[in-house]
């Protein structure tokens, strides 16, 4: 792609978002969100190839369906209420349908069945874009709304932990399993959306941290399926060593960083007396751990098949940049230590 093209693509990408983070009407943040999809719909589509047009075309009707219910959802507020802020939000009607809506944008359960089957469709450098930068300006406008405790919010929040873990099990290609580790985690930020938006935001940082390192780990090993990850270790043995700590962070395994948002999420659920709900939420995540400790046996483990397929490839110079997989692997493994400076952050909430 030509790179004035792509440094115009990437402005309009930055601008969507921002908006949409200083908006407080929703014609403006519906207005940014538009300009949000239409700037990653080119870039979803350099690839010439059938399946990235397909799932671009996916990606395109999905997000102009959650558009189209948002417009809708936000003029009916203006109609009964008189009102176009987003704090505002105190019919139910309408509450219900943004919170549909904006669960469709970014793949809450039950609304995510779209998720995998676009991931797949792309190549790892789109998809870390739509699993880290999309989910930023749909979740701003779920802070901004702080959603009260309705059924359908807590089935939203229960149902994703659980099919972001049980529909991860069986993936054999890891673009469908980090699809369904996206689904899992955001399951968890929407659990402690309501009672500590800060939280909320915490998990959603440390969430896009872990997932840039593991998909610029990935896209550095050219790893698309689990098969391919047992000839890691000939490609980059360091990075190969390194790995297993990542997909284990994660899991939120102690004392790695992902530890910290699970262990505080829990805390204030049961802080709220909602201990089953806590309880359901930890027993979901054994199922995420399953999937994240298949792909580390997988890449530690295993050795590749002496045939043709799996002979051991030449370690020749990659044009990929190790700076950003560098920053991001620090902060995934080495961040637990801080958890009081998160505390003294939330303490106040």
């Amino acid at each position: 792609m030509n790179p004035y093209i792509l440094s115009t693509l990437l402005f309009g990408l930055g601008l969507g978002t921002t908006i949409t983070f200083a908006s407080s009407h929703w014609l403006l943040a519906w207005m940014a969100l538009e300009m949000n999809t239409l700037a990653i719909i080119p870039l979803m589509a350099q690839h010439h190839h059938p399946r990235a047009v397909e799932a671009t075309t996916k990606y395109f009707l999905t997000q102009a369906t959650a558009a189209a219910m948002l417009l809708f959802a936000s003029t009916t507020t203006a109609w009964l209420t008189a009102q176009w802020a987003i704090q505002q939000m105190t019919h139910p009607l309408p509450s219900t349908i943004l919170i549909l809506a904006l669960s469709l944008k970014i793949g809450l359960a039950p609304v995510h069945s779209w998720l995998p089957e676009v991931l797949q469709g792309f190549d790892l450098t789109t998809g870390l874009i739509l699993s880290t930068w999309q989910k930023l300006a749909p979740f701003a406008l779920l802070l901004q709304m702080q959603p009260a405790g309705t059924t359908l919010l807590i089935i939203l929040r229960l149902t994703s932990t659980l099919v972001g873990g049980w529909g991860g099990l069986n993936q054999t290609q890891l673009r469908n399993v980090l699809a369904y580790s996206s689904i899992a985690h955001l399951g968890w930020m929407v659990l402690v959306l309501q009672f500590s938006p800060t939280l909320a935001l915490l998990a959603l940082l440390t969430y896009i941290t872990m997932t840039s390192s593991t998909f610029l780990t990935f896209n550095l090993n050219k790893s698309t399926n689990i098969t391919s990850l047992a000839i890691s270790w000939a490609k980059s043995p360091a990075l190969t060593c390194l790995t297993p700590l990542i997909l284990l962070s994660l899991g939120g395994l102690p004392p790695l960083t992902r530890f910290m948002p699970k262990w505080l999420i829990l805390q204030d659920l049961t802080n709220q007396d909602l201990p089953c709900t806590a309880t359901l939420a930890a027993l979901t995540a054994l199922l995420s751990l399953y999937f994240y400790l298949r792909l580390s046996y997988a890449m530690t483990l295993t050795m590749a098949p002496n045939n043709l397929i799996g002979i051991t490839p030449w370690r020749t110079h990659h044009s990929q940049l190790t700076l950003p997989l560098a920053f991001f692997t620090m902060l995934t493994l080495l961040l637990l230590p801080l958890t009081p400076s998160a505390l003294a952050l939330l303490s106040p909430y």
